[in-house]
């Protein structure tokens, strides 16, 4: 039976993406589960998730042998198990691909997170992971670095479906609105069918509380407010930059389609505050909200849908950031802080990723 809740939220205009993937999630057909039960129409995924996914489990054993056997290297591996189960995923939701004209039934796929500030090799890789997956509803996750922005571009520019990932302010998603507006250009004037192509730019949203929080008093009325009011305004920005009577225009009579605005990192991080703050809280049409599994289930639980929580609230979404400068707090400082760790723990996992895998693959060898 399919949940009133995340129903709700779908019919709202807000796609339901799983912020999950393991080879167990689709061996035991949990993945198609949720899809029925939940209404999940996407998946995202990032290093983190896969150092989880090979670090607990056992459904990567035979695939890890047959590595063993074909004496790949470690980078070889990873990027087999990981596009395997990217490329099942995208098997799975193929159907709500098709039946939204590309919208949705999305499965993203991060480059390499060694190639933040590497332009080139960002581009090289996202072509090298199309191929590798080989699959129309495939997503390639790059993020908003400086180096970033051109290879979005670029890859755009190609035909090639992007999620932009790691944004933290309205002005960095503006540049990065930009960058996608000068693919669809390029891709254009490439004779590509600008119709096909899809984005989607994933503005953080717990993350930048958190920060926020760590340098305001305990007892600050502001505490909770900054990550909402944040990304409230970047959907000001989409709803300028969209508009065809500017420069989107000519693009859209030839096919584009906006670049989608994306929640991410939608998990509540204090527990002082409601389990579904950032889902409830960002309700509009023409989002994507992705949800690792506690956020969805609590939202299924107990829920609530107060209309459009998003649009119409960019007056006092402002004052908000107003009053935490007038407080003390630097935003651009702390916007530039985020995108620099969530770089570096992408990093982090994806070594550790590495170190997992090393490790059993050794065992393995050890054993035979």
């Amino acid at each position: 039976m399919t949940n009133a809740n995340l129903a709700a939220l779908s019919a709202a205009g807000v796609s339901v993406w799983l912020d999950d993937l393991s080879r167990q999630l689709l061996t035991s057909g949990e993945l198609e589960k949720r899809m029925s039960t939940y209404s999940v129409v996407g998946v995202t995924t990032n290093p983190a998730i896969f150092q989880a996914a090979l670090g607990d489990s056992s459904a990567y054993e035979s695939a890890l042998a047959e590595a063993v056997r074909a004496d790949r290297d470690v980078d070889s591996v990873v990027r087999a198990l990981t596009t395997a189960d990217v490329r099942d995923a995208c098997d799975v939701l193929a159907g709500v691909y098709e039946t939204t004209d590309g919208v949705d039934g999305r499965v993203s796929l991060e480059v390499d997170p060694r190639l933040a500030e590497d332009t080139e090799g960002t581009v090289t890789q996202a072509v090298e992971l199309v191929a590798a997956v080989d699959r129309p509803n495939l997503m390639i996750k790059i993020p908003a670095t400086a180096a970033g922005l051109p290879a979005i571009t670029e890859v755009i520019g190609r035909g090639i479906d992007v999620n932009v990932t790691l944004i933290f302010s309205a002005d960095q998603y503006r540049e990065v609105a930009e960058a996608y507006l000068a693919g669809l250009e390029k891709a254009a004037a490439a004779g590509q069918d600008l119709s096909r192509i899809h984005s989607v730019a994933s503005v953080f949203v717990s993350r930048l509380d958190s920060e926020i929080d760590s340098r305001l008093p305990g007892d600050s009325d502001l505490r909770g407010r900054a990550g909402l009011a944040n990304a409230r305004l970047c959907q000001d920005v989409y709803d300028e930059v969209y508009d065809t009577a500017g420069r989107f225009g000519d693009l859209a009579a030839r096919g584009a389609r906006p670049q989608r605005l994306l929640w991410a990192s939608t998990g509540v991080k204090d527990p002082a505050y409601p389990d579904t703050l950032y889902v409830s809280g960002l309700v509009t049409h023409g989002t994507v909200n992705t949800m690792p599994f506690p956020t969805m289930e609590a939202f299924a639980d107990h829920g609530v849908l107060e209309g459009d929580t998003v649009r119409g609230t960019g007056a006092a979404s402002r004052d908000t950031l107003e009053a935490l400068r007038a407080a003390g707090i630097d935003l651009d400082q702390v916007f530039t802080l985020l995108e620099q760790q969530g770089v570096q723990k992408f990093v982090s996992a994806w070594d550790d990723l590495l170190a997992t895998v090393t490790s059993r693959i050794d065992e393995i060898q050890s054993g035979s």
